[in-house]
């Protein structure tokens, strides 16, 4: 864990606290429509999730890489989806750090993939978003656990 303000603060609690500022962003996704006090919240709860995962792991342990590329991931789903192509491909190219940096699953690194074919699509990078796409359609393609196949294929198409 990283030094920060708040040592009251312990590694459960910090975990509980990125899993669910990890769903309520997905609750805020899930809108047909937002107010742009809703779109700051959703901004703002994933980097707080993504931050508690931080806090929550140790930089020994083995789950850490895989929380910090989620929650990566997660950061740049939302800039995407706000249209914000800078932070939006900065965030998807941290999780495809991570991911290429460590050993990840598999639906991991296709949804790192994934980030950055609709980071790409943002910031109008047509061949960027088709090769990342063309390698997350690949990488579903190995992956062993049919929901997590029908996850990324769904995903993939909104695009």
């Amino acid at each position: 864990m990283s030094d920060s303000t708040d040592e009251g603060v312990d590694a459960a609690t910090h975990r509980r606290l990125a899993i669910g500022l990890f769903n309520h962003v997905w609750t805020l996704l899930g809108l047909t429509e937002r107010t742009v006090e809703q779109d700051d919240e959703m901004l703002h709860a994933a980097h707080a999730s993504r931050y508690h995962w931080a806090e929550a792991t140790s930089a020994g342990d083995a789950e850490r890489p895989q929380r910090l590329a989620i929650g990566e991931w997660q950061c740049a789903r939302v800039y995407s989806v706000l249209g914000r192509a800078e932070p939006a491909l900065h965030h998807a190219r941290r999780c495809l750090e991570l991911c290429e940096a460590n050993e990840m699953e598999p639906w991991v690194i296709t949804s790192a993939y994934e980030a950055m074919a609709r980071a790409s699509r943002v910031a109008g990078d047509v061949a960027g978003m088709e090769r990342f796409a063309a390698m997350a359609r690949d990488a579903v393609a190995e992956l062993d656990d049919e929901d997590d196949r029908e996850v990324m294929l769904r995903d993939l198409a909104t695009i």
